[in-house]
């Protein structure tokens, strides 16, 4: 199979990710007759067909509708996010683990100036306890 351009639709292999392989629409993955309830065989043949062609027909109809409209829109949806992510999100985040830095420092410092001292003088003063069991 010859590789194809970044910019290139892939006509065969419309689904390369298997995003929708969970929308299995074939006449089997819908419809089965288990062993001892079978339909007569013209009836089991023409719905298989009528299945299908209904299937096809839709789902054509549809796509020729509205796909290439819904197609721009989530084109357009995606865009936004990938806008919103370069020029507000991640910015955003930056200042925002600029400030926890300094905001750290700040916090640390006052721990490091007056929580520690008073720690480690509880711990001067309690590390001389002893249990003695008689």
């Amino acid at each position: 199979m010859a590789q194809r351009s970044e910019g290139e639709c892939d006509m065969e292999n419309r689904d390369p990710n298997d995003l929708n392989d969970h929308c299995k629409v074939a006449f089997e993955d819908v419809l089965g007759e288990p062993e001892g309830a079978h339909s007569m065989d013209c009836v089991w043949k023409n719905s298989y067909w009528c299945f299908t062609c209904g299937k096809n027909c839709c789902y054509k109809l549809m796509t020729c509708l509205c796909g290439i409209c819904i197609a721009l829109y989530w084109g357009c949806e995606f865009a936004l996010i990938a806008f919103d992510q370069i020029w507000c999100i991640t910015p955003s985040l930056r200042i925002f683990a600029i400030y926890c830095g300094c905001a750290q420092k700040f916090f640390g410092t006052i721990v490091q100036c007056f929580l520690a001292p008073i720690c480690e003088t509880c711990g001067l003063c309690f590390s001389r306890i002893t249990v003695k069991n008689s």
